[in-house]
Parts: C-alpha cells; sequence; structure tokens
C-alpha cells in the first residue's frame, strides 16, 4: 500500500487517476482480451464492442446464441433444454451444504425482510388542493432479473440483496440468471439462496449473454422489465445496452471502501476492512487518517493479515495497485476527502463519531463505529449491499424495495375546477404554440 500526505501531493488528484485506470467505461483491450475477442468473433474486440456484438447475437438468434456464449465464455456445453434450473436441483442443493450456513441464510434473509418493509414507501392520503383531487399510487413492476456472478466465489448473499427487497416490494416474477462453474453446474449455496428468497425461475447462464436474454428474451429465458445484481465490467457494459429496452438498477464498477479514522482507531480492525475490499480483487481500499501513528500501525496489520489469508496473493496484488494510505492535517481534512470521493463503503471509526457522521454527505452506505465491519452490511443488517460505486454516491442510492416500485399520480379535476384553472392553463399552452393542449380545454369550460 502507497502512504500519503495530504500536504505533500494532490490526494483526490491521484485517486480519481487510480479509479479512472478501473473505470468500466475504459474501454481498453489487453493482451489476453485480444486474444479471446480474436478466437470467439474472429477478430479482435474492445469490451464495448464485444458487449455490443454478443447482445445483437442473441436478439437475432435466441437460445443458439446463449449454447454458442456459454461454451466459448464458459467453458461449459449447455443445451437450451437444461438451461432452466429444475425445482427439484434446488431441493437437493440443501442437502448439499451445511445446517449452520442454511441457518445463517433464513436469519440474513429475515433481517432484510424486516429492515426492507420498514423503508418501503407507503402511499399518502389523497391530496386536495382548491377542489383538485391528487392521489398516488405504488405499484410493483412485475417482472424483474437478477444477475448474480459466479466464478471463484459463490455469492449466495447477491440473490438475498436482490431478490428480497423485490418480493418485498410485490414483484410478480422474479427471475435469476447466474453462471455455472467449470463442472456445468451452479454452486448449492447460490441454488439455496435462491430457494430461500423464493425467486421463480433459475437459468444456468451468465455475462453479457445472460443480460440480453433477460432483455430481448429468447424461446427459453423470459424478458423482463428491469434488470438488477452486482457483475464484472462485461456485465456492467452490458446492462448499459440493455437500459431504455429495460430498467437497470445502476451502473457499477469494482468494490470499495474509504475508512475514516482517528488516533482511536484499533489497528487490526481498520486493517481487516481494507483486505476484505482488496479480496474481490480487484477492489480499492483507502484509509484517511489524521493520525501517523495509526497509518503506520495499520500498514504493520495489512503485512500480518495478509501473510495469513488464504487469498493472500490476489489481497497483495490489490494493494499494491489500489491501496492507499493518507495521512491528513486534521480530521476536517479527512472528511472533505471523504466528500469528495463519495465512497461506496464507508467505514467510521473515530471518537468523536456523531460530530464526523453529521459532516459526511456521500457514501453508498456508512458503517458507523469499530464493531460495525463492512461485511455486516455485506452479508446481515438488512440494506441491499448493491451500492452505487465510483462516487456515483454524490447523485446515486444503493438497491432497495423502492427501487422495484412504481409511482402513478391519479388526477381528478370536477368541471368547476377545470373552468377555475382553465385560463392559466390555455395561457400556458398557447405560449408554448400547443394550441391543441388549449383546445382540450376550451372545449370543456365553453359548452
Amino acid at each position: 500500500m502507497k502512504i500519503l500526505k495530504s500536504q505533500e501531493c494532490d490526494i483526490t488528484r491521484e485517486i480519481e487517476k487510480l479509479k479512472q485506470g478501473m473505470s468500466i467505461f475504459a474501454d481498453t483491450v489487453t493482451k489476453g482480451m485480444e486474444a479471446k475477442t480474436k478466437e470467439v468473433f474472429g477478430e479482435p474486440l474492445s469490451p464495448a464492442e464485444s458487449v455490443k456484438r454478443v447482445i445483437n447475437d442473441v436478439k437475432e438468434k435466441g437460445d443458439e446464441a446463449l449454447e454458442y456464449y456459454s461454451e466459448k465464455f464458459e467453458g461449459v456445453s449447455l443445451s437450451a433444454e437444461n438451461i432452466k434450473i429444475k425445482t427439484s436441483e434446488i431441493e437437493e442443493a440443501y442437502n448439499k451444504v451445511s445446517p449452520e450456513l442454511i441457518s445463517a441464510i433464513k436469519n440474513a434473509k429475515e433481517n432484510i425482510r424486516e429492515f426492507q418493509e420498514h423503508i418501503r414507501i407507503r402511499e399518502p392520503g389523497s391530496f386536495h388542493s382548491k377542489g383538485a383531487k391528487i392521489e398516488v399510487k405504488y405499484s410493483a413492476i412485475e417482472n424483474v432479473g437478477i444477475y448474480v456472478p459466479g466464478g471463484a466465489a459463490s455469492y449466495p448473499s447477491s440473490v438475498l440483496m436482490n431478490a428480497i427487497p423485490a418480493k418485498v416490494a410485490g414483484v410478480d416474477k422474479i427471475v435469476v440468471v447466474t453462471p455455472p462453474g467449470r463442472d456445468g453446474a451452479i454452486s448449492p449455496e447460490r441454488l439455496v439462496a435462491c430457494g430461500e428468497a423464493d425467486v421463480d425461475e433459475v437459468y444456468m447462464i451468465g455475462g453479457v449473454h445472460a443480460i440480453a436474454a433477460l432483455t430481448f428474451g429468447t424461446k427459453t429465458v423470459p424478458g423482463v422489465d428491469k434488470i438488477v445484481g452486482p457483475g464484472n465490467q462485461f456485465v456492467t457494459l452490458a446492462k448499459r445496452e440493455a437500459y431504455g429496452h429495460v430498467g437497470i438498477d445502476m451502473l457499477a464498477g469494482p468494490s470499495e471502501v474509504l475508512i475514516v479514522a482517528d488516533e482511536s482507531a484499533n489497528h487490526a480492525y481498520v486493517a481487516s476492512d481494507l483486505l476484505s475490499q482488496a479480496e474481490h480483487a480487484p477492489g480499492i481500499s483507502i484509509l484517511v487518517t489524521s493520525s501517523e501513528e495509526v497509518a503506520n500501525g495499520v500498514l504493520q496489520e495489512v503485512s500480518r493479515q495478509t501473510g495469513t489469508s488464504a487469498r493472500s496473493s490476489l489481497i497483495e496484488e490489490s494493494l499494491d495497485k489500489f491501496g492507499f494510505i493518507v495521512i491528513t492535517e486534521n480530521m476536517n481534512e479527512a472528511i472533505d476527502i471523504s466528500n469528495t470521493l463519495a465512497p461506496e463503503h464507508l467505514l467510521v471509526i473515530v471518537k468523536n463519531e456523531d460530530e464526523v457522521l453529521s459532516k459526511l454527505k456521500h457514501a453508498g452506505a456508512i458503517f458507523a463505529g469499530p464493531y460495525t465491519p463492512v461485511a455486516v452490511g455485506d452479508y446481515y443488517a438488512g440494506p441491499s449491499h448493491v451500492l452505487p460505486t465510483s462516487s456515483t454516491a454524490r447523485f446515486c442510492s444503493g438497491l432497495s424495495v423502492n427501487d422495484f416500485l412504481k409511482r402513478t399520480s391519479i388526477m381528478s379535476y370536477s368541471e368547476e375546477v377545470l373552468k377555475s384553472a382553465s385560463n392559466d392553463i390555455i395561457t400556458i399552452a398557447e405560449s408554448e404554440g400547443l394550441h391543441a393542449h388549449a383546445n382540450s380545454v376550451r372545449i370543456r369550460v365553453n359548452k
């Protein structure tokens, strides 16, 4: 990890350079990517070009394209007939995981459900103004697709954090797409989570072709109205292409944590949260502290804890490229840096916690105090762990039950109320040159 002192360099600029290099919109082509795209498409393509090619193929060829890209990108031969997971396979998955995990998933599910019910928007009463009546109706999106990553980790938490809020909203149909492992199967942990979340259908496909299938539908995979869930750069670029055809949750980049700590912080605790983000490989891990003693102590702890980790090589590489310790002149400067960066996860370990929290403006989620590690939010507390990254917390919130609801206004004017407002409406409409609009009012009040 790099140690930077705020008085010696432009910290914000340094971190922004790092984030730009990890941006999903950095359409750079690596040697490995060039070789793979040439193998799959017959020519080297950038990430954005690859995504568009796959989406168009799925749109035109449907299940045939799903089979082709599953083999090319996931190394698994699938037929349309076995893409959909059977109910019996989900039931069998319960016998393949420990009772302790099943219990933990059930407890996490309940926490998420209770919190999402607590924050669910309620319809206000009727609004009455000058004789007019206006109501607001909230209704759930009918069909939602959830992308759950596969790869090296299993991610049952991603099922819960997306599906439970949708269930609480009242979504009619929830479809999960998730890639198989090299063994041609979905991990039992993910399937158990799907069972506990009561999702309606599960399909064993991943990557760009899964997003395309949810967007346009195929003979086997149903199209949906909104797609949510985390994924890699290619999945995120696919969601960007899908937007407009369907809704999406957000365009999220690599995971990130920023820790604001003063001299009271436990060095081991801080280091453990830095490592938990680096474990995503890549993951941005930043400590901002006004204490040089804390900076040095945390750096020692990072080295010690990394040496005992089963993923030490990945963590070391991630911290080397995307890890910072920033020493500020005071705590106010640390707060300013945090507000500028608007991190996905913000951990605050300070003596005057309430005062610091009152000054923090932007973050996907805030974890307050030494006994609230980011893992609490990742797995258990109740808010969804699908959060804005890359400083988008300045204008975007984390996923919640309310993202699965649509608001509709219902306006009701009587003849008398329309007459009283008619002059104003007609005047505004005619000022815009929209005379038919004006006439739609005039014809009703000048009988």
